[in-house]
């Protein structure tokens, strides 16, 4: 399906580990497609978890889609469960869950697709090898018809090995969104998210070491980071432009192809605790094109606990270069580490 693209990349004698992902890319742009045609035509039926956060029609389509591209006897750690079909609502959205992956995938049943997207419940592991999904990273701003992306990330024996993401809606050569790929040891790459788009190239972080002349993201929703801490770091380090806020780890995707040098996610509680899938293809992306990210305390991240990022507190990630001054500013306005 992507063959030509492929080939192109693995051209590149330094992206020797890009076979690993050829099902990726390929599962992550037939979900890119069905999304953006979905939010095209928002309106459809959406339910509340119990989180109060909004799952849709297009979070379930996608990752059956992804579920059912990737080698069957691989695991995945995945957001989302099926909706409960006792329910009419419930019935109602598998039912537009199916039809669309057909759109994709014709002659799917739909129990087969119910299953599909039950099959990511892997509960992760510091052994062995499988993938992280967040099939709408980003719900909100899906809703909104502004950013989100589909996130698939590779591990093994608990390190992030390979990650994927499909952006839509993120500016890019062709104006058609785009995708980013990154293997370890193979760097970062862009690739057009239609198969006659541009070739693939590669990717790097911006080259800025004078934190006045930075740029920072943080989440366009702001209820699991710290805006005012933000605002802090920033005028602590001289930034003078205005936040970049957007949805999803689109925001990994800016830092890595050098649209913005930092993205900040200071923890707004004690409590809470990030998910594996809200970052596993992001830090890969972004450590492969030459920057860092750690915890907001300056910690590497750990992806081998489970579905969650149990020993960090907030993410920081930026092109390398201003790392440092970042987390010491981030020093004086956070409180105490706590304890690993």
């Amino acid at each position: 399906m992507a063959a030509h693209i492929i080939a192109a990349v693995r051209s590149d004698p330094d992206f020797t580990n890009y076979a690993e992902l050829t099902d990726a890319v390929c599962a992550v742009r037939i979900a890119s497609r069905v999304t953006r045609r979905l939010q095209a035509g928002l309106g459809g039926v959406f339910l509340t978890k119990d989180d109060r956060s909004p799952v849709t029609v297009a979070d379930y389509a996608a990752q059956a889609l992804v579920s059912l591209v990737l080698p069957s006897e691989d695991a995945i750690v995945g957001e989302e469960t099926s909706p409960d079909q006792v329910t009419s609502e419930g019935r109602e959205v598998m039912a537009r869950v199916a039809d669309a992956v057909r759109s994709e995938l014709p002659g799917v049943a739909a129990d087969e697709v119910g299953e599909a997207i039950d099959r990511c419940s892997s509960a992760g592991d510091a052994r062995g090898r499988f993938w992280v999904l967040d099939p709408i990273d980003g719900t909100k701003g899906f809703l909104r018809g502004d950013q989100y992306a589909i996130a698939l990330g590779l591990m093994e024996d608990g390190e992030i090995v390979g990650g994927v993401l499909g952006c839509p809606n993120l500016p890019s050569a062709d104006g058609r969104g785009c995708l980013f790929a990154a293997a370890r040891g193979g760097g970062s790459w862009e690739l057009s998210l239609d198969e006659d788009g541009p070739a693939p190239r590669r990717i790097g972080v911006s080259p800025v070491v004078d934190s006045t002349e930075a740029v920072f993201c943080e989440s366009a929703v702001s209820m699991h980071s710290d805006r005012g801490g933000h605002a802090g770091i920033a005028e602590r380090l001289g930034v003078t432009a205005a936040p970049v806020r957007m949805d999803s780890q689109c925001k990994y995707g800016a830092i890595a192809r050098g649209d913005a040098s930092i993205y900040l996610r200071l923890p707004s509680s004690a409590t809470y605790r990030e998910k594996i899938w809200d970052h596993a293809a992001g830090f890969i992306v972004v450590t492969e094109a030459g920057g860092a990210v750690t915890d907001a305390f300056g910690r590497e991240l750990d992806f081998s606990l489970g579905r969650t990022l149990e020993t960090n507190r907030g993410v920081v990630a930026t092109n390398g270069l201003l790392h440092r001054k970042v987390l010491a500013a981030a020093a004086t306005v956070l409180p105490e580490a706590p304890a690993a």
